[in-house]
Formats: C-alpha cells, sequence, structure tokens
C-alpha cells in the first residue's frame, strides 16, 4: 500500500527521518505502527469504561470532586 503525502508532509518526514539518522520510509511506518496501537488501545479503554458504566462501577461528578479535595488535602 502507497500513502500519497503532499510535497509539504513529504518533506516535513524526509526532514524528520534526516535529522534523526533515520529512513523516510522507515519513520513513517513506525509512525503508523504506533498510531494504530494507540487507536487499539484507546478503542479497548473505551469499551471497558462503557462496561464499567452498564455494571453501574462509576463515580458521580460530585464524587469526584469529593476524591480530588481529599488526595489534594493529603
Amino acid at each position: 500500500m502507497e500513502v500519497p503525502l503532499t510535497p509539504e508532509k513529504e518533506a516535513q518526514l524526509s526532514k524528520l527521518a534526516s535529522e534523526n539518522g533515520r529512513d523516510a520510509n522507515a519513520l513513517a511506518q513506525e509512525v503508523l505502527v504506533d498510531y494504530l496501537e494507540q487507536q487499539a488501545r484507546f478503542v479497548e479503554a473505551v469499551k471497558a469504561g462503557e462496561a464499567a458504566l452498564e455494571r453501574g462501577d462509576y463515580l458521580t461528578h460530585e464524587q469526584v470532586g469529593i476524591q480530588l479535595n481529599m488526595l489534594l488535602r493529603s
């Protein structure tokens, strides 16, 4: 798969890779892999939050405020 970049973004990627002694293609692949992993973690966190809500395992806004106040006092 090829991902087209604007000339500006291609230049930015090449410059960043060069500054770090890297190949632009390898850097682009690394960035894409990192992004995909981050997105997968985000989706899992959202699912975990939704499951907690369904179980009734959550704090109200007021309860969060109380917890923060107690934490800041200690």
